[in-house]
């Protein structure tokens, strides 16, 4: 193993060949060191090309990348700046599936960027903030470069033995960081509808922002909640050191919040520093269905662009726009809405660029990326739609309801097809 103790020694054509398929770590657990180096070297290797799930770190921008292609499940983080300049090639995927792409070489990946904390005393290295695909990644690669930050903490779950390292590149900065969002009257507002639906006992899987936050503000009063999610923000924090979040309750893995990526702060990092109460895990635990399938209660939260009136939802593009991003929605959808005592909450405001669109609409303007036979419930700002089980004309009766007042008579007017045919 090559060992960099200073990060100007790095030269990435040493490792690199010209053609070669990048795979990074994402989102807090991006290698940004790593990513610099790559910046600046990329365009002297030739013919690169990168993959990342998300990203919050900003290095990526229009100009950075024109040394090498890079390429992403969606444009969720600071990525979206890219799909704005067209230069993000996005694969639509479930994040569930990119570390079996990987497996199976469907997504390419000679060289895995990742990083990692510093090794305990067995020597092996904690995958710290991330863990989803990155032990696929390792597995795959021709070529594996660590970073190795004195500064991500030592968390228990998914760890990395220093001899499958091939280059360690040590360095003490602060990880990405994703700083809570603000919370505004709209957000209040579906966090109250949303939250009605975790009682104690609920295990619950959600993501980060505004509403993600909003919701868990609003748990203080619940009893014995559980964990079982593919990212956790600060708020977690906050719902353990509450009494709030126990995981006693949980059929399995009892006692400890399961989860696949952290993303906040440096108080949720040294929080998760060496907690044997969180334990990070592959999308291979933290999305799978027979997994997912052994907890009761469980009530997920993710979000979505918009809702036509028959449960369709579209959480990635909008016209011309590719704002979003696949992410693990389906796969939690699926397990909130089949959980016994369960629930899937598709969480969004009732419109969009200050009220003049309808973000519940007569037609999708964008892909459908959970399909309206999956879907549960819907929460807006104006209440919920209980859609599992109804028929469509009652489902686009119940999805006006909760539509933006000033939009609910031309909703009724499109909706009338619907009431007539029954579909």
């Amino acid at each position: 193993m090559k060992v960099i103790r200073e990060a100007g020694g790095l030269d990435l054509s040493q490792f690199l060949h010209p053609g070669d398929r990048i795979v990074m770590g994402q989102a807090c657990g991006e290698p940004t060191t790593l990513i610099e180096a790559l910046i600046d070297q990329g365009p002297g290797i030739g013919g690169l090309s990168a993959f990342i799930a998300t990203s919050f770190s900003g290095l990526f921008t229009p100009a950075a990348t024109h040394g090498f292609s890079l390429s992403s499940m969606g444009a969720i983080g600071a990525l979206r700046s890219l799909t704005k300049e067209h230069k993000l090639g996005v694969i639509p995927c479930h994040v569930s599936q990119i570390g079996p792409m990987i497996e199976a070489g469907t997504l390419g990946c000679d060289v895995a960027f990742i990083q990692v904390s510093t090794a305990d005393a067995n020597g092996n290295h904690s995958l710290g903030l991330v863990s989803d695909y990155v032990q696929a990644a390792v597995a795959k690669a021709r070529v594996v470069v660590a970073e190795v930050n004195d500064q991500v903490p030592f968390t228990h779950g998914e760890l990395l033995p220093a001899d499958r390292i091939d280059c360690a590149v040590h360095v003490s900065r602060t990880p990405v960081e994703v700083p809570r969002a603000r919370i505004g009257e709209t957000d209040a507002a579906i966090a109250a509808h949303a939250a009605s639906y975790i009682e104690d006992g609920s295990v619950i899987q959600t993501g980060v922002g505004a509403v993600p936050d909003a919701v868990l503000r609003l748990l203080r009063d619940r009893k014995d909640l559980g964990v079982h999610s593919g990212m956790l923000g600060d708020g977690l924090v906050d719902l353990v050191e509450a009494g709030v979040v126990t995981n006693a309750r949980k059929r399995i893995d009892s006692g400890v919040s399961v989860n696949g990526a952290l993303i906040g702060t440096r108080r949720l990092y040294a929080f998760a520093h060496r907690n044997p109460r969180i334990r990070m895990c592959t999308t291979a635990y933290t999305h799978d269905a027979a997994v997912l399938a052994q907890l009761d209660n469980l009530v997920t939260i993710n979000s979505a662009m918009e809702v036509d009136l028959t449960g369709q939802v579209n959480a990635e593009q909008s016209g011309s726009a590719y704002l979003g991003g696949t992410g693990g929605q389906v796969d939690f959808v699926r397990a909130g809405a089949r959980s016994p005592g369960g629930h899937a909450i598709t969480a969004l405001p009732a419109t969009a660029k200050r009220g003049t669109i309808s973000r519940i609409a007569a037609h999708l303007s964008g892909p459908v990326t959970t399909a309206r036979s999956d879907v549960d419930v819907i929460v807006t700002e104006f209440g919920s739609a209980e859609l599992r089980g109804q028929s469509l004309a009652e489902r686009a009766r119940r999805l006006i309801a909760i539509a933006h007042p000033d939009f609910q008579e031309e909703l009724a007017r499109e909706a009338h097809i619907i009431q007539r045919r029954g579909f």
